[in-house]
């Protein structure tokens, strides 16, 4: 069990030298006992360097590392983590524990789920070569299984896959029936509930009959785990679990922590209720609110001193907040001194805010302030379109992240696709990719040619006397000794399987993909990837859970511009920070996102949304709203209409912010640079009058 709290005036010299650099609100949380904890953590409150202390203090206090369990989002979060907390207690040496923070279980909850699964998974009948499916493969199956059941053929509109999957995720990781994610969500789709749950039934049916998993059964597998008698091992595994990011976790993961820790003993939680953003992922704000509710006795701690933002953005972002109807109270506060009031820019249309911002870019850059210093956030991806023009007129470069086609990465997923099928021969997907790489083998033949695998249980030896067709007779055998040899290699060797997949795969990825040269050199680089990995299903694991967004994260050319502005979607920019924030399009409709107005929770998470845009400035937030839109279809248009500044700042907020025009800062300029004296009524009545004598 973990060790209780030290009484503070009982703390060793090592322990006080690991808080030192704490306030006294991190300092409480760092140093709590074994009872349940939540941590309510403010924007910019040291979040982070709180719960690595947390850690640390624990490790330093007595509990062994390797039964300590991080669970974040992001594998990078993680990593830092522990990076962190490896500092803290090589920085203090506390008895003797200074390595003790890479023994730490840390990883994203669907990493952890594969890690504990493949240890127990035949507990619950699972065997530990099962396979995973990322997203495109599973809508693959999914598809699959729609075709089978011969759904959108009855001459009326039937969801595509990925709204299928999409839908099917929401009912799992909500833990919510399907009429009640239609009608919320998906409401265009309420006429086809009967067929949906024929086609989820189809496409559970197959992922178990290949002993594969998609995201969503990781979590459901690993409740399913902690809620059988084979729990009670998971459970001794570990003293303390502690979860950042607590507000965006969905029903499962909140289900997970409570099974995990059902007396609630080491449990620690951190989060910030005002930060939550990710309903459309199934998370949902109810966990934060409840956790004093699920684990009995437990303590909220909230952290309020900021390090981020002057005193002034602070004052207009508490207030941003104070209107939401259930939250932690809490109020930032800094000891920064000085600093602007955030600017509440008023633009005629798109073009003047496009101009009015670009400006302020340019006057910050020649202040000293570099351009990746400075970021324009928006709600929607399409609505930094004009400014992207514009940007690229002026050749200013820029960077931009969120809602982005990232550069595709198939052949990436071809190769590990030979070493999944060796993994788990049952697995189709993996299967109908590879096969259809063969010269002359289509859909329907390599369909049969799984079919024949799963008669001989996975046996390659089966494929041996298939009668290839003369455009596959070159290229077939070669490919069966891959396979062979890829079912009976050493599964420690990953870099050579990775070896053998890419020489034959090679000449093949020349004839079927452009720019054939970037992407060989991609695959040298999985190759390179391959020999940091202990055994091919961890390999296999972590490029599906961690996959690479863009095949620059294995290669990419460098930018060679001195500095780039950051465009990004507000999602996308949470955890971030700039000098200088810009929040374009702050009006009704764009924020809130007029498609997010159905209900008063969704108009809560759009408040929420604006908090999070708002807080990442540090020095500068300027939130500009055009008041004209034009029309859009096709074409040009003059048909326009007026819109309402953001509610989020309704007119009792309005001496928070310091309010202007953007064409009397345009005209100001113009008349500083041209020397043009700027026009006024006066001056034109005037000439008007002298027409007339």
């Amino acid at each position: 069990m973990p060790q209780p709290a030290l009484p503070q005036t009982e703390l060793p010299d090592t322990i006080e030298a690991l808080l030192g650099d704490l306030n006294s609100g991190q300092r409480a949380a760092a140093s709590h006992g074994s009872s349940p904890l939540l941590i309510v953590a403010g924007a910019g409150t040291g979040k982070t360097n709180t719960l690595a202390h947390r850690v640390a203090y624990l490790i330093s206090a007595g509990t062994d590392p390797g039964r300590i369990l991080l669970l974040t989002f992001s594998r990078r979060a993680a990593q830092e983590m522990v990076r962190r907390v490896e500092g803290l207690l090589r920085h203090t040496e506390s008895r003797g524990t200074a390595s003790g923070g890479m023994k730490v279980w840390g990883g994203t909850f669907h990493s952890v789920a594969a890690r504990l699964l493949r240890v127990h998974g035949r507990d619950i009948g699972l065997e530990p070569n099962f396979t995973i499916l990322d997203r495109s493969d599973s809508e693959d199956l999914m598809h699959m299984a729609r075709t089978d059941l011969d759904l959108g053929r009855k001459g009326r509109r039937f969801p595509q896959k990925g709204t299928c999957l999409d839908i099917y995720s929401r009912c799992v990781n909500a833990q919510s029936p399907l009429e009640d994610v239609l009608r919320t969500a998906f409401p265009w789709c309420k006429d086809d509930a009967e067929d949906l749950k024929r086609l989820f039934v189809a496409y559970t049916d197959a992922k178990e009959a290949q002993q594969i998993l998609d995201y969503d059964d990781l979590l459901l597998f690993w409740r399913g785990l902690l809620d059988s008698p084979a729990g009670e091992a998971v459970r001794e595994r570990f003293d303390a679990v502690l979860v950042d990011e607590y507000q965006d976790t969905n029903a499962l993961q909140a289900d997970i922590v409570a099974l995990l820790r059902p007396d609630g003993t080491g449990v620690t939680a951190v989060g910030d209720d005002a930060q939550s953003i990710y309903s459309f992922r199934a998370a949902t704000i109810k966990n934060i609110f409840e956790f004093p509710e699920r684990f009995d006795g437990a303590t909220v701690l909230t952290l309020e001193q900021n390090y981020r933002s002057t005193q002034p953005v602070l004052d207009a972002t508490n207030a941003i907040i104070a209107s939401a109807e259930e939250r932690y109270d809490k109020a930032l506060w800094t000891e920064r001194e000085g600093g602007a009031r955030p600017a509440l820019v008023t633009c005629r249309d798109e073009v003047e805010q496009t101009d009015y911002v670009i400006e302020r870019i340019l006057g910050h850059r020649e202040e000293g302030l570099a351009l990746k210093r400075q970021a324009v956030l928006f709600r929607a991806a399409h609505h930094s379109a004009a400014l992207e023009l514009e940007l690229s007129r002026r050749n200013i470069p820029f960077h931009k992240y969120g809602g982005l086609k990232f550069v595709e990465t198939a052949h990436v997923k071809d190769l590990s696709s030979f070493l999944r099928l060796a993994e788990n021969p049952l697995d189709s997907m993996a299967g109908l990719r590879v096969l259809q790489l063969v010269p002359g083998i289509g859909p329907r033949t390599a369909s049969e040619l799984m079919g024949t695998l799963r008669e001989s249980d996975g046996d390659f030896d089966s494929w041996v006397s298939w009668p290839a067709p003369e455009a596959a007779a070159g290229t077939w055998p070669d490919f069966v000794t891959l396979m062979r040899n890829l079912a009976h290699a050493p599964v420690s060797d990953v870099s050579a399987q990775l070896h053998a997949a890419r020489a034959f795969y090679a000449p093949l990825a020349e004839t079927r993909y452009d720019n054939a040269t970037a992407r060989l050199a991609d695959l040298e680089q999985v190759e390179r990837l391959g020999s940091r990995f202990p055994d091919r299903t961890r390999f296999l694991a972590e490029m599906t859970l961690d996959a690479p967004n863009w095949t620059g994260d294995f290669a990419q050319p460098p930018s060679l511009d001195e500095d780039y502005l950051i465009l990004s979607t507000i999602h996308s920019a949470k955890g971030l920070e700039w000098d200088a924030v810009y929040v374009i399009h702050a009006a009704d409709g764009n924020i809130p996102a007029d498609l997010a107005c159905g209900s008063p929770e969704e108009i809560e998470e759009e408040r929420r949304l604006f908090y999070v845009a708002c807080t990442r400035a540090k020095n500068h937030l300027y939130v500009t709203h055009p008041l004209r839109y034009y029309a859009a279809g096709r074409g040009f248009s003059d048909s326009y209409g007026y819109a309402q500044r953001t509610r989020f700042i309704p007119d009792a907020l309005r001496p928070l912010f310091a309010e202007t025009q953007a064409r009397e800062t345009t005209a100001a300029d113009d008349a500083a640079t041209t020397g043009v004296p700027r026009a006024t009524t006066a001056s034109i009545r005037a000439g008007v009058k002298s027409m007339w004598g």
